[in-house]
């Protein structure tokens, strides 16, 4: 907990600049909360838990007299945690509530990407073909293990810093990057390049036994009870205001053939 100040403001004062600063700046900051790379599901009111249903796949037939195909219906329950961080603006001194507002943000979005990655490295099918350090060829060894279990859409791709540098050498050093358009900050200024077909980003957050994820939209999903919110609470031992800002969401692994873990092997 970090003892903040302020000094002249109303509570009006202090929750509007410090709600706004705080949800744009987890919304920027974050690569998962704005759900361009994994889709969300809302939770219902009341439950802690979102539901994913999962289909099984069916054989087409030809002729005019086709067989019934029974469709397994199965789910993926996804438990909703809660992410927060706290502090404490006192009455003495003072302090821009914009500032508050992004630290705390920032610290929300770290938490939840944090949790989204180590969903993956639990959860997702293990690269077969990976090596040190990674090559160009590990991310086709990658994509084609992908594919051939039947994913076809759109992949995207979470290195880790070091493994993104050394990818990004050899991207621009033979003229292999392709542009992006996105809409949030991390996105942006995280874009290493699109390669064998996998939009790529990279993350600090990468757990330190992988040097990434591939990954296509169906692999995860987000469940999002409450997004990014703060409250504000008097605390008169502390004479000053309680600055908590959370969270309610969840991340869960719905088909790990569909994505992989990069884990580097000598």
């Amino acid at each position: 907990m970090a003892n903040e100040y302020m000094s002249g403001f109303t509570l009006d004062g202090l929750v509007v600049p410090t709600k706004a600063a705080t949800i744009y700046a987890a919304q920027e900051q974050s690569l998962f909360l704005s759900g361009n790379l994994i889709p969300m599901v809302n939770v219902p009111a009341g439950s802690q838990s979102a539901q994913v249903p999962v289909l099984g796949a069916v054989t087409g037939q030809a002729g005019a007299d086709l067989t019934v195909n029974a469709i397994a219906d199965n789910s993926v329950t996804i438990p909703v945690n809660l992410y927060a961080a706290r502090s404490v603006v006192r009455d003495l001194g003072g302090i821009d509530p914009s500032e508050l507002g992004r630290v705390l943000g920032n610290a929300v979005a770290t938490a939840f990407d944090t949790a989204v990655l180590t969903a993956m490295a639990t959860s997702l099918t293990a690269s077969t073909t990976d090596s040190v350090p990674m090559t160009s060829d590990s991310i086709f060894d990658a994509v084609a293990q992908i594919r051939g279990a039947g994913e076809m859409g759109m992949l995207y791709g979470i290195l880790s810093t070091a493994e993104a540098s050394i990818l990004m050498k050899s991207l621009y050093a033979n003229a292999n990057i392709g542009g992006g358009d996105f809409q949030t900050e991390a996105l942006r200024n995280g874009y290493v390049g699109t390669f064998a077909g996998v939009q790529m980003f990279q993350s600090a957050l990468v757990p330190a036994a992988h040097s990434g994820f591939i990954f296509g939209q169906d692999a995860c999903r987000l469940a999002m009870q409450k997004n990014v919110d703060i409250e504000v609470g008097r605390r008169p031992e502390a004479v000053g205001n309680d600055v908590v800002a959370s969270l309610h969401a969840g991340v869960g692994v719905v088909s790990a053939a569909r994505g992989i873990q990069l884990i580097n092997v000598a």
